[in-house]
């Protein structure tokens, strides 16, 4: 891939990236998906291949976002029980071994 590719993927994928991240909805759909129409024109294969395998990429994104919910929700729990200081030193040593 030329240099200029990789910079417009990495700009457009970044800057959606933020805009997603700061609200602007449209805007961060938008620049993302001139990034990944570029990657795409560059590896159709290596996207089939994401594509055939979203179901499998999904479930265990679900995975790991109730995973993380459950976590925030104990950590939340035991800093309102505790304290926040005394909650998170627990949390370190439990999630440390």
């Amino acid at each position: 891939m030329r240099n200029w590719k990789k910079a417009l993927v990495i700009g457009s994928l970044s800057a959606g990236a933020l805009m997603l991240i700061k609200g602007n909805k449209t805007a961060g759909v938008a620049l993302s998906t001139v990034g990944l129409a570029v990657l795409a024109g560059e590896y159709p294969e290596k996207f089939e291949t994401v594509w055939e395998n979203a179901p499998d990429y999904v479930y265990r994104a679900t995975q790991i976002w109730s995973s993380l919910s459950r976590i925030a929700e104990r950590f939340a729990e035991e800093a309102q029980r505790r304290g926040l200081s005394e909650a998170w030193h627990e949390a370190s040593e439990e999630f440390q071994a």
